[in-house]
């Protein structure tokens, strides 16, 4: 196996592929937002569902104040479902842009990391999903009742709720990502397990303050994401331990054999 691509090209052939590659990129994500925008009302009822089996069997409605409101929140969906649907594609093309200019070892390093990205996103997202927003939609809907000798009831917009589940599932989405971050920062050098051993009383109130930032402002779903986080981070450390112990046994290896060679 050659331990780097031995074909040099140019600039503008690296500018041509990049450009024909970004057209790859673009068109899948406008086809895939054609089909998720045909299919907008079965994917916005997906979503809804969390919020339906919160108001149980009394009902519940959602509203939209502004004419165009409904329209819009349909186009938002096709947009994120086609995020989601194209990032496999998105990702063989920037790996495949990349991939000759590294070298053999640099590849088999990395394809873990790729691996695990859609996986841990996936995680989180389902966390959020059906865990986290059932209960925070059960916890906001209790103040439902009567204040004052006025009947007070949760009048949801489309577009609000729609805005509250992709702030969730991006939320806990995007924060399943910290092992691969932290993963890639200890390859590169930048921090040891030692470092982040003495880095965890400051993590905790990161992952504290993280989820008090892109949660809705209350108790349960801050802890929902910051435990999550934290069990990550410490699994994280258990991870790079055992890479690190596998490096020490191949660095071990192959100074055995340069000694036998010599």
């Amino acid at each position: 196996m050659r331990d780097i691509d031995e074909t040099k090209a140019p600039l503008l052939d690296h500018l041509i592929e990049l450009r024909g590659r970004l057209l790859k990129c673009v068109w899948a994500l406008f086809l895939t937002g054609a089909v998720c925008f045909y299919f907008s009302d079965k994917l916005f009822a997906f979503l809804v569902h969390p919020l339906k089996e919160a108001f149980g069997d009394g009902g519940g409605r959602l509203v939209y104040t502004k004419l165009y409101e409904a329209f819009f929140v349909q186009v938002k969906v096709a947009i994120f479902g086609a995020f989601c649907l194209s990032f496999p594609i998105i990702a063989n093309q920037l790996w495949a842009f990349v991939a000759p200019g590294l070298y053999a070892k640099e590849k088999k390093a990395l394809l873990p990391f790729l691996v695990m990205t859609p996986v841990l996103f996936l995680m989180g997202a389902s966390l959020a999903y059906y865990v986290v927003m059932p209960t925070a939609f059960h916890f906001f809907l209790q103040f439902q009742g009567s204040s004052g000798g006025l009947a007070v009831e949760a009048l949801p917009s489309t577009d609000a709720y729609l805005t509250l589940v992709m702030q969730f599932i991006l939320a806990f989405g995007i924060s399943f990502l910290m092992p691969v971050l932290l993963m890639l920062l200890n390859r590169a050098g930048f921090v040891t397990r030692a470092q982040l051993i003495g880095l965890r009383r400051y993590m905790i109130v990161a992952a504290f303050v993280l989820a008090a930032v892109l949660t809705p402002p209350d108790v349960v779903s801050q802890l929902m994401l910051a435990i999550p986080l934290l069990l990550l981070y410490e699994i994280t450390i258990v991870a790079i331990w055992f890479t690190d112990r596998k490096q020490a046994r191949d660095a071990a290896t192959a100074d055995g054999a340069d000694t036998s060679t010599s």
